[in-house]
């Protein structure tokens, strides 16, 4: 079975994002943690985790992708910005230990002028200081486009990021395609070659979900553009064979498309029909 869904808000709660991914026929669903542009959380309630639980129970929905918002940058210039990204990541992390197995994906952020190497060891300590041996959450670091002074533009920097990290079995990668296509790995027409790279670099045992998009950018432009499944440079059928991959098809898929419901309920169809497992 394909696990396929799309980003959906938690402004009316957990449930509700769970039967409206189960109306557009998914059966996972991506939301930020919190305002992507800002830093407060929804409060806690109890009441709708639990019945999103028994719901999710009975409508095969295994598991959810966290996302940190955009304003996390665990490598600024600035202290105070370090601190801020320390705490949302400790509060997130905290209340993903309600679920069994959650994912929280972050970028691995912007060293704004202090250079990569600086930048790689200011993420790998935050996330050393977060990071503890009984969570039961799995950290991803997202693989970026390049744009600026972003980190994890190539597999050598999420790699450098692990090797620092202590608690290593929490942690794993995002592969993003629209990204990593304007990074310049070519899955339309090397696939095989980009994920034996990423074996090699990273490890594809650390590869646990894909955002599925297609790029309005040209490849290797290291421009962040999202596209709607098969209007972009990336294309239906090669999307399509990142899905059915013998390496990637049992992973979780996650569309981050320019669409309203009825769009990404059209684009879930299209991939559940292109499965062939």
């Amino acid at each position: 079975m394909l696990k396929i869904g799309c980003h959906l808000s938690i402004a009316d709660g957990f449930l509700a994002a769970a039967e409206t991914i189960v109306r557009l026929g998914g059966n996972t669903f991506q939301y930020f943690s919190r305002n992507p542009q800002g830093g407060k959380a929804k409060p806690w309630d109890e009441r709708d985790f639990q019945n999103f639980t028994d719901y999710a129970k009975t409508h095969g929905i295994e598991n959810i992708l966290c996302h940190a918002p955009y304003t996390l940058n665990c490598c600024s210039i600035h202290s105070e910005t370090r601190e801020f990204a320390k705490m949302i990541f400790t509060d997130d992390l905290r209340r993903l230990e309600h679920f069994p197995h959650a994912l929280y994906n972050f970028h691995p952020g912007s060293h704004t002028g202090q250079g990569v190497e600086v930048g790689i060891d200011e993420i790998a300590e935050i996330l050393n200081e977060v990071l503890y041996p009984e969570m039961k959450t799995t950290v991803l670091l997202e693989c970026m486009a390049g744009k600026g002074s972003e980190i994890g533009r190539n597999f050598d920097e999420i790699a450098a990021i692990i090797d620092k990290i202590q608690c290593k079995d929490h942690v794993g990668v995002c592969l993003d395609t629209c990204h990593v296509f304007s990074a310049g790995y070519d899955i339309v027409k090397h696939l095989d070659e980009v994920l034996e790279e990423f074996d090699r670099k990273i490890g594809l045992e650390r590869l646990r979900a894909i955002h599925l998009n297609d790029s309005k950018m040209p490849f290797a432009s290291n421009k962040d553009r999202h596209a709607r499944i098969g209007e972009g440079t990336i294309g239906t059928e090669a999307l399509v064979r990142i899905i059915n991959h013998p390496k990637l098809k049992d992973l979780y898929f996650y569309l981050e498309t320019p669409n309203e419901e009825d769009g990404y309920a059209a684009e879930i169809a299209l991939l559940k029909k292109a499965y062939r497992w």
